[in-house]
Formats: structure tokens, C-alpha cells, sequence
């Protein structure tokens, strides 16, 4: 099993719009990831979860236009900025096909150090906006980080 952690793109900030959806650079960002992602990556995502907030479900929204997950974009507790970890930790031992995530932090980066490290206060990798990181799922239940990829390594 793959999962794809996903830190929500750039978004306006809240003095400007209370939402916060967002910023022209960060829907640019998403549909340079989105299409990086379609052409190169290969991915094969069964659906796309976002936390239900406006900058996450935009992300969300564009990365399934160029992944077109089966199961489509959905909300899902859990994936909210101070959630705790041990939600998605039980809920993946259940999952067997591919997903993805789409996220704040501090959530995203606690997550990705307890399912690679067993330990949410150490830092594992470093999220960037729109940014993917992916993780894999070995033959004795062990994740590791397989891939990252950031809009600031895509060519302009």
C-alpha cells in the first residue's frame, strides 16, 4: 500500500479572507504537482481526502483532476491542524489500496513521524505547500518515505 501525505497549498491569509482559499501562487503550484503527478508519478490513488477546510479541499479538487482517483474527493475528520495522529494510525491498518491525504500541519508532519519512526515529536521529513510526500508500506508492516516531491523542483 502507498499513501500520499499532502501539506495543503498556499492560501490567502486570513486578514485578507477569513476562508482562506488559495493564493493565485499556490493554485499554480497545485496544477504544476497535479500534472507531475499524472504524467511522471503514475499514481493509482483510490480517493483523495481532504480535512474540509477551504485551502485543503482546493488542493484536493486539483490534484484529482490530474490523478482521477476512482473513489473522487471526499472530507474526513481526522486531517484537521491539531487532530491527533493515532486517528489515521488505525485507520490505515484497514486501508489496502493507495491514498491520499491532503492536510495542515502540525498534523501532517506528526503523522508521518509515527508511522515511520513510531515517534510524533521527531521530525521526519519537511512539508511544503503542495508538496507530496510519499510513503510505502512493506511486507512487514513497515513505512517508509519512498518519494517527495515539491513545487520548487518542478521547472516553472
Amino acid at each position: 500500500m502507498n499513501l500520499y501525505l499532502v501539506q495543503h497549498a498556499l492560501a490567502m491569509p486570513k486578514t485578507e479572507d477569513i476562508q482562506q482559499p488559495l493564493s493565485k501562487r499556490g493554485l499554480n503550484e497545485t496544477i504544476r504537482i497535479a500534472g507531475f503527478l499524472s504524467m511522471q508519478a503514475n499514481l493509482r490513488v483510490t480517493r483523495i481526502l481532504h480535512s474540509g477546510k477551504l485551502r485543503a479541499q482546493q488542493t484536493a479538487e486539483i490534484l484529482a483532476e490530474g490523478i482521477e482517483p476512482e473513489g473522487g474527493v471526499s472530507a474526513a475528520d481526522g486531517l484537521k491542524p491539531m487532530d491527533v495522529p493515532a486517528i489515521w494510525i488505525d485507520r490505515l491498518t484497514a486501508e489496502e489500496r493507495d491514498i491520499m491525504l491532503v492536510g495542515h500541519l502540525p498534523h501532517l508532519s506528526r503523522l508521518v513521524s509515527r508511522l515511520v519512526c513510531e515517534d510524533e515529536t521527531r521530525t521526519v521529513v519537511t512539508f511544503r505547500n503542495a508538496g507530496v510526500v510519499a510513503l510505502g508500506l512493506d511486507d512487514n508492516n513497515a513505512w517508509s518515505v519512498s518519494w517527495i516531491i515539491t513545487p520548487q523542483l518542478l521547472l516553472q
